[in-house]
């Protein structure tokens, strides 16, 4: 049964999509079947990864809505191993349509219950926020990715996904852990960089990732050719750091 990981943090601009898209397409590298969930509205990873957001296919949005099977939604990608469910701006009014709906928080957990079966891994990118999507994504989750940027202002938004994190699990997925924290936009010439890592491995008791991903100009542009960085650039030191981070996740859980 494939293993199930959100990729979230309520502050944005942390490298959460940049994550969700660069992990999944690494661990795909790696011989696994990936299926990147994208749960986000601005459909960010959904084009990081070459597909088109508006096209007229159905999207997570239509498995939410029980509008299509989520096999029926599943769309395959031009790179090795990675499949994807699609979003798009529709997302955006799925808490106002589902308002009233019993056990509304789980409809995802239902749909990859499904597909587990099919992928060793299922990434599922959330969007930067509280939201209905959010704990959707969690209640599905076996465990949790938070990435952080290396600067001051991630340590609070820090604070407020790890008490989310922790409210689920007792409310609503006991299974639900953090798999670690996972540094981003690290600049080795800055050294708030640094403070801030040390910062969070000293007074947290949080698992943290070993790869640090730095900031790489290749990185930041492959998305805009709806690559991962591994295909645009495979040699850049993005490319590098996120393979390193996939072999991390693969060995945790053997």
């Amino acid at each position: 049964m494939g293993r199930v990981i959100a990729i979230a943090n309520q502050k944005g601009g942390v490298g959460k999509s940049t994550t969700a898209i660069n992990l999944a397409a690494s661990i795909g590298l790696y011989r696994k079947k990936v299926l990147v969930v994208d749960m986000d509205p601005q459909g960010n990873t959904t084009s990081g990864i070459g597909l088109d957001k508006n096209a007229e296919v159905p999207s997570v949005y239509e498995v939410l809505m029980d509008e299509c099977a989520p096999e029926d939604a599943v769309r395959k990608t031009e790179f090795k191993n990675l499949s994807a469910i699609s979003a798009n701006e529709d997302l955006a009014g799925v808490e106002i349509e589902l308002f009233d709906k019993d056990g509304k928080e789980y409809i995802l957990k239902s749909a990859l219950d499904r597909l587990r079966g099919d992928y060793d891994y299922i990434i599922i990118d959330c969007p930067p926020s509280l939201s209905l999507l959010t704990l959707n994504s969690l209640c599905a989750a076996d465990g949790v990715i938070v990435p952080i940027q290396c600067e001051y202002y991630a340590l609070e938004g820090l604070s407020q996904i790890m008490k989310t994190i922790s409210l689920v699990k007792e409310r609503m997925s006991e299974k639900l852990e953090i798999d670690g924290i996972v540094f981003t936009m690290f600049d080795g010439r800055n050294n708030l960089s640094s403070d801030v890592v040390a910062n969070v491995k000293e007074n947290l008791d949080t698992p943290v990732y070993e790869t640090i991903v730095p900031r790489n100009v290749r990185l930041a542009e492959a998305p805009s050719y709806g690559m991962p960085v591994y295909y645009y650039d495979k040699y850049c030191a993005g490319a590098s750091a996120y393979r390193y981070l996939a072999k991390e996740v693969i060995r945790k859980d053997k």
